[in-house]
């Protein structure tokens, strides 16, 4: 497909961002990283929220340092809350996908803040994380995210620092 048509077909956008998402798992992070960059630049800080949520939420896994990973994860919880106000106005239907990632992007920046040394915000959004996840279905991904939220409020229960160690919630996306 010419380059001026897979920018100019809506649909386009989600495949790449998918095929993307494949040469990340495949391990290639910096061409992953700058492709998801080039997408970003292509939608636009105003585009379609859903596909600003979705690819903020995969650029911040790209990421080599905690305060980008931060900003990021933050950019795709915005456009998730722009997308569940668009909801309450008739405007948007992508917002089930979106409530499907609020778990997923709270726990982002649970971890996110965790990692920054911010251990308030990192236990805020730990609670927002578990109140969205009954939201989740009884599958393979809701289940690792809700695994992965006990496993972040172990570590916050036990008195032991919240940076020891490796800790991350699952990085695969509905």
């Amino acid at each position: 497909m010419a380059k001026g048509q897979e920018q100019t077909a809506p649909d386009a956008v989600p495949t790449r961002i998918g095929q993307v998402v494949m040469l990340h798992h495949a391990g290639d992070r910096e061409e992953a990283r700058h492709r998801y960059l080039d997408l970003w630049a292509e939608i636009g800080e105003h585009g379609d929220p859903l596909l600003r949520c979705t690819l903020a939420h995969y650029l911040a896994d790209t990421q080599d340092d905690p305060a980008d990973e931060l900003a990021w994860d933050l950019r795709a919880l915005s456009a998730a809350e722009e997308l569940a106000q668009d909801r309450a106005h008739g405007q948007h239907d992508g917002v089930y996908a979106a409530r499907a990632l609020y778990p997923s992007l709270h726990l982002n920046l649970a971890a996110d803040y965790d990692r920054l040394g911010h251990r308030e915000a990192a236990r805020l959004h730990l609670r927002r994380a578990r109140g969205a996840a009954v939201a989740l279905a009884d599958d393979r991904y809701g289940e690792g995210v809700r695994a992965a939220i006990r496993r972040l409020e172990a570590r916050f229960g036990d008195g032991g620092s919240a940076t020891d160690g490796p800790w991350g919630p699952p990085r695969r996306r509905p």
